[in-house]
């Protein structure tokens, strides 16, 4: 996304609402009006244990950030707010039982009406059913190139890069050349069949797989020749380099082509 569509972006209800919710210890607690109004006895600055319960919230968020492959500012920030609303609501319980069951309130109410935002764009992705109804595309259709996504609906990364999915399959599907989805989740066979770690501290979801005359021919994030896994953003133009999909698409439709004209040679002699 851009910087435009990304602001564009923030100014859904979701985001703000969130945004508010996690500023708002700080911002009521360094506004000279709001901290006299709510905190009447003690002084409008930051103790010691309020100030390390900040500091562990910005290293969690760095860190769980950058694993959930985190590149944009909407993601980032999706990304982070379950953890600054935890804080938000560990430093309203400290500081006032009576404003922390509120918050603790407004939290669930927020989440329950004010769901995140799904992606709405074009997409041409094929949401298989389990293993079998991939296995049975890939036996009976060996002439088409799939870009199979497996991934978990509660992980972060894999909500991450659904966008991404969707845009690319929108802008490189073909007759011959298809883009399909599997909630390893739910199937986990099919986590089995790929050798893909589906639990919750796994690294190898997202996992994008090319599959072509039935075989895979490449995959990320991919093992190293120690076996040891690499690291992969997924990011638009990183899954574009990797998988080389601009080549992927130009062979493919050449392929297309070349049984389009085969077939209407053969329809030209029965004639």
């Amino acid at each position: 996304m851009s910087f435009k569509s990304d602001l564009k972006q923030l100014l859904k209800p979701y985001y703000w609402v969130n945004i508010l919710l996690s500023i708002s210890y700080v911002t009521c607690k360094r506004t000279t009006v709001l901290c006299n109004f709510l905190f009447p006895d003690v002084d409008c600055e930051l103790d010691s244990r309020e100030t390390e319960i900040l500091f562990f919230l910005i290293i969690v968020v760095m860190l769980r950030t950058r694993k959930a492959g985190s590149v944009t500012m909407v993601n980032y920030l999706s990304a982070s707010f379950v953890y600054t609303k935890i804080a938000n609501l560990i430093l309203w319980l400290y500081a006032d039982v009576r404003y922390g069951l509120p918050y603790g309130a407004i939290l669930i109410l927020s989440s329950l009406l004010l769901p995140e935002p799904t992606y709405m764009g074009p997409e041409h992705v094929t949401y298989f059913r389990g293993l079998q109804t991939l296995e049975d595309e890939l036996k009976h259709h060996k002439s088409t190139t799939w870009v199979v996504c497996l991934y978990a609906a509660w992980h972060p990364a894999c909500v991450n890069f659904a966008p991404v999915f969707s845009e690319l399959s929108a802008s490189y599907c073909l007759e011959n050349l298809k883009f399909g989805k599997m909630d390893v989740g739910r199937y986990p066979e099919a986590a089995a069949k790929y050798r893909v770690q589906d639990g919750p501290t796994s690294r190898q979801l997202p996992t994008v797989i090319v599959l072509s005359e039935g075989q895979e021919k490449m995959r990320r994030p991919q093992a190293d020749h120690t076996g040891k896994l690499q690291k992969f953003l997924f990011s638009k133009d990183n899954v574009m380099a990797a998988l080389d999909l601009d080549g992927l698409y130009q062979d493919c439709k050449q392929r297309l082509a070349a049984m389009k004209a085969k077939k209407n040679q053969k329809t030209e002699k029965t004639d």
